[in-house]
């Protein structure tokens, strides 16, 4: 204890900033609203003088905002990097990709009034927000150095669509009047009514009771089988909100030969068809585009086993690119983590220096 002693009265004697010299000031934060979507804007103490725009997934309609706006589990990872984060929480919720690419590139502008010593800025979105950042590639390639869509639903608005309703049709075709759903199916404006915990339950009781039927349409959708009644809810929440933003139903199926449903011929003949709407279609097809014409680099990275963004929806985007001429311009990293968005503070970095990299 003697020995002690004189370290322990040096230490006293230190002053307070010395002590705490191994503690980083905090980031500074800014919040408001712009044309209804409330942004934040986070700039670490050591900033590099880079920018991230960082754009959020999916929200349901109706789920309750934070004032003011809460931070993405990423951020504290992205500024321990040196990067400042700016982000908004859209000026609608649900599929609002049109309104988030708007609304992201309205505070990008704010934020250059903000902070005046930018060095490059790069946008990067999980889930929906995948899609906005690629759209946003598309549309604002002056503002951007490059763009990394993690989990990314990078698929144009009509292929998103026809993919939801593919699932929708082939579930009421296998589970037609499922006791706990409407009679009409998960395409009727009943189901789209639904809670959305109700939907996930009678979707859920639905597969349980007739397991065989269950495992064909879970391989058919690519999806695990326990994962299978959060993907087909999830779907069903997404089609109906999409065509009620868009003004009417905004993909039809007359004339699709379905294939891979085991006896097919029988499929095709039972198998609800649907007429989409000109409104809903004309949506989808203008607002929601995505051509693959890159002019800068993108970085697109997916999880393993992810049940929302499934392997064939994964090879959409590279394909659009390559048929536009623009593969030189985008990278493909190798699947991390498991599930849907299932990145690390750390691989979410590392998918960023991987877009700096080119």
């Amino acid at each position: 204890m003697r020995a002690l002693l004189p370290l322990i009265l040096a230490i006293g004697l230190l002053p307070t900033s010395a002590l705490y010299a191994a503690t980083p000031p905090p980031p500074r934060t800014l919040s408001g609203e712009l044309q209804g979507a409330p942004w934040r804007l986070d700039v670490p103490a050591q900033w590099s003088g880079e920018l991230v725009m960082l754009a959020h997934g999916y929200e349901p309609v109706g789920v309750p905002r934070e004032t003011p706006m809460a931070a993405a589990d990423s951020t504290q990872a992205l500024l321990d990097a040196g990067y400042a984060v700016a982000q908004s929480a859209y000026s609608s919720q649900g599929w609002a990709v049109a309104d988030a690419v708007a609304d992201m590139e309205r505070l990008r502008q704010h934020v250059l009034d903000e902070l005046t010593h930018v060095r490059r800025t790069w946008m990067l979105g999980f889930s929906m927000g995948g899609a906005v950042t690629v759209a946003s590639l598309e549309r604002h390639p002056q503002g951007y150095a490059g763009g990394i869509s993690l989990c990314g639903a990078n698929l144009p608005g009509d292929v998103l669509a026809g993919e939801l309703l593919t699932t929708l049709v082939a579930f009421d075709y296998f589970f037609p009047k499922a006791e706990g759903l409407p009679a009409g199916g998960l395409l009727s404006s009943e189901a789209g009514a639904l809670p959305q915990m109700a939907l996930y339950q009678g979707i859920a009781a639905a597969l349980a009771r007739r397991p065989a039927q269950a495992a064909q349409l879970a391989t058919r959708l690519q999806v695990a089988p326990d994962a299978l009644a959060g993907a087909i809810s999830l779907h069903a929440l997404v089609l109906h909100e999409l065509a009620q933003r868009a003004g009417g139903m905004p993909v039809g199926n007359i004339g699709i030969v379905y294939s891979g449903f085991s006896d097919d011929a029988a499929f095709n003949a039972g198998v609800q068809r649907v007429q989409g709407t000109a409104a809903g279609q004309t949506y989808v097809r203008d607002q929601l585009a995505l051509k693959g014409a890159l002019q800068r680099p993108l970085v697109i990275q997916f999880n393993h086993d992810d049940p929302s963004i499934v392997p064939r929806m994964q090879t959409v985007y590279p394909q659009l690119v390559a048929r536009a001429g623009s593969a030189s311009k985008l990278h493909a990293l190798p699947p991390v983590g498991e599930g849907h968005c299932g990145f690390s503070g750390a691989q979410v970095v590392d998918a960023l220096k991987a877009a700096s990299a080119h």
